[in-house]
């Protein structure tokens, strides 16, 4: 770990904090939340090790890089803008790009407004989905799932906040990242985070080190960076109606594991596998579907993860 070069990028107007490893090829590894760079720190080491520059920015809002406080300056334009600078910076035209999570969505977005950019892409977690034109994403959810669902619970600002502000960071981060209920998240808000149980003892993939400085980042931070992604949702949702039903046009691998929340919304199963994932990435090449496994899926299964993408990109 003290091999990872730590640099300030300037970038679409804000500061990005990046870590980066390694020589040749670039890859940009993209994080979600509640993440750091440091979510992808076993991929950074295995895959500079075999012989690619590796790069995990902290995004928007997370971590080292600057956090404008509006929603508003939280839309995929923003996120995706601030990557092709990072390009820029870098010197590189065209790079791999991983993705999770929240960075699996900003993936998808830059492949569609940028794909002259990218060589290949593997996403974990998220597939592809065009937003529906006539339902708001936010309202979509919450007649699917009610106003409990975090994502709605996320969206009035400063209230999450107060609930987060109420448990102990590292109880949090511990609570989100060791999670293996596939169900619906549904917080109430009388109950909120502070009246969740203590998590059980932590996994073997993750340490008592590895939470601290996790906790310790968005203890400096705040997670307002982070929810704004949330909150820009219907934003997003407007912005790019342009961009509906836009193919994703690069090489693509997808990985999920069986137990991630996301592959149990109603009707993604059914996506995924019959054709429609397809339909919008023409260019999917592989799916996994990983047994056993939850919405952490880097970190729970380093090694396995760092060499789907390495079998995938090295035959480009």
């Amino acid at each position: 770990m003290e091999k990872i070069e730590h640099t300030t990028v300037t970038t679409n107007g804000i500061n990005m904090h990046v870590a980066s490893i390694g020589s040749g090829p670039v890859i940009i590894f993209l994080h979600g939340f509640p993440e750091l760079w440091y979510t992808w720190r076993h991929q950074l080491l295995s895959l500079s090790s075999l012989g690619y520059r590796c790069v995990a920015p902290d995004l928007r809002g997370f971590g080292d890089t600057d956090a404008p406080s509006s929603a508003a300056s939280y839309t995929v334009f923003h996120i995706v803008g601030d990557l092709v600078g990072l390009l820029d910076a870098l010197g590189v035209d065209r790079v791999f790009l991983v993705g999770h999570d929240w960075g699996a969505m900003i993936a998808w977005s830059f492949c569609q407004f940028r794909p002259d950019r990218v060589k290949a892409l593997v996403n974990l977690s998220v597939a592809f989905r065009s937003w529906n034109p006539k339902v708001k994403p936010v309202e979509g959810l919450r007649a699917l799932f009610g106003d409990d669902y975090y994502i709605c619970r996320f969206q009035e600002p400063g209230e999450i906040e107060d609930d987060f502000a109420q448990v102990d960071t590292k109880k949090l981060i511990k609570i989100f990242l060791t999670s293996r209920n596939p169900k619906p998240p549904r917080i109430p808000k009388e109950r909120g985070y502070r009246g969740l149980p203590d998590p059980k003892p932590l996994p073997s993939w993750l340490s008592e080190e590895d939470v601290d400085y996790i906790a310790s980042k968005f203890n400096q931070k705040g997670f307002t960076g982070g929810l704004n992604y949330y909150r820009a949702m219907n934003l997003n949702w407007e912005l790019t109606a342009p961009w509906t039903r836009v193919e994703i046009k690069v090489p693509v691998k997808f990985i999920v594991g069986d137990l991630d929340v996301t592959y149990h919304v109603p009707g993604v199963k059914e996506y995924i596998h019959n054709g429609g994932f397809k339909k919008d990435v023409p260019f999917l090449q592989e799916l996994v579907v990983m047994d056993g496994v939850a919405h952490f899926l880097n970190q729970e299964k380093p090694e396995e993860i760092s060499m789907h993408i390495y079998d995938f990109i090295k035959k480009f």
